[in-house]
């Protein structure tokens, strides 16, 4: 038998550190006892960042190894491709909302909420019978319409294009925002038929002829299908969220309904207009946050204001001719709080305060 001695001694590859294992990358938090892969936007990352940051894998960030998925017939991931509109850093976006799945749920539970205790009240005591002719006309025809509007944006323009975005931080906003439009619709549509329920002079079924035939309404339901075929997810927030809200929708809801209403002895109507006027604010706040970033870029910055000047040649005299044509809308109910005249001029001051927000030069068709 041979010596144990005699054997071999068996020799094992030493181990060389190249920087590539797991644990090597230094990241913004590697010396913290609280881990993070991102730098948080202030000291303390919150709940929104830690759900929503690089949840969206990027191979420009994290994955050298390309997109591990892609469409069968396009490139991989989520394609920058997808807007003519650039950007140094995508995930540099965040919604100044801090909107994510639960803070969307408890929110609209909480309108909702809202909501239901409104009409529930105005049915108990009987409001509606104290309204005249000439109002419940005024929301037969016209808040019934918009109703059509709201629809049309939620689901072919926002709910379109909440997978669009290069950053999961833009889809989740956008999601957000299809929510809201969504939610709004419905409750315009529970209040008409609340109304038609009641023992008034209403019909539940006027608002649909209203949207596809009515003179006035035309060029506003032209310009939301229009909307709905834009291919470029950025060009379609610019266009709804900064010119077609500013321009027809806050016209309509804010400069109109909301300041007639009580004139007319109504409180329940701008009490749920009013909810879809808050949602649009909170809408704004993350679209302004997002086009100013884009107009700010050091690299990108005057393309992008010079992309954006593009659009509005195109989105803004539709939105003018949409709302010149609801003009005859505003003699509709028997008091009449405010001018037509006065109305535009307001949204229009709305409107360049954004614009100058984002460092863009106001449109020459304004002062026509």
């Amino acid at each position: 038998m041979a010596d144990i001695t005699d054997q071999k001694e068996r020799s094992f590859p030493k181990i060389e550190f190249t920087d590539s294992e797991a644990g090597a990358l230094t990241f913004p938090s590697s010396k913290s006892r609280t881990y993070n892969y991102y730098k948080p936007a202030k000291l303390r990352a919150t709940m929104y960042e830690d759900v929503t940051v690089d949840v969206q894998p990027d191979p420009e960030r994290h994955l050298t190894q390309g997109w591990i998925y892609g469409f069968g017939d396009g490139p991989g991931g989520y394609p920058q491709e997808w807007t003519k509109a650039k950007s140094s850093n995508w995930h540099a976006f965040l919604d100044p909302n801090e909107e994510w799945e639960q803070s969307i749920y408890r929110n609209n539970s909480a309108v909702v909420h809202q909501v239901e205790l409104c009409l529930k009240n105005a049915k108990r005591a009987s409001v509606y019978d104290n309204w005249n002719t000439s109002w419940l006309k005024f929301i037969e025809r016209n808040v019934g319409a918009w109703m059509h509007a709201e629809n049309g944006l939620a689901l072919h323009v926002f709910t379109a294009v909440q997978r669009s975005g290069p950053s999961n931080m833009i889809n989740t906003a956008v999601a957000v925002n299809a929510a809201h439009k969504m939610r709004f619709a419905q409750d315009l549509a529970l209040f008409n038929l609340d109304l038609s329920e009641a023992d008034v002079e209403f019909d539940g079924a006027a608002h649909r002829a209203v949207w596809q035939e009515a003179p006035e309404w035309q060029p506003t339901r032209k310009v939301v299908e229009q909307l709905t075929a834009v291919g470029d997810w950025a060009e379609l927030l610019f266009a709804t969220n900064i010119i077609f809200e500013q321009l027809v929708g806050s016209l309509f809801r804010t400069e109109l309904v909301m300041q007639i209403s009580a004139r007319n002895g109504d409180y329940i109507t701008p009490t749920i207009v009013g909810t879809g006027e808050h949602d649009y604010d909170r809408d704004l706040g993350y679209t302004r946050a997002l086009f100013r970033l884009l107009t700010q870029d050091e690299e990108h910055g005057a393309a992008n204001k010079e992309l954006f000047g593009q659009w509005m040649s195109t989105w803004v005299p539709r939105c003018l001719e949409a709302v010149r044509a609801l003009q005859p809308i505003w003699s509709q109910p028997a008091e009449k709080a405010v001018t037509f005249a006065t109305s535009l001029e307001n949204a229009k001051s709305k409107f360049s305060f954004v614009l100058e927000d984002l460092g863009l030069d106001i449109p020459k068709e304004l002062d026509q």
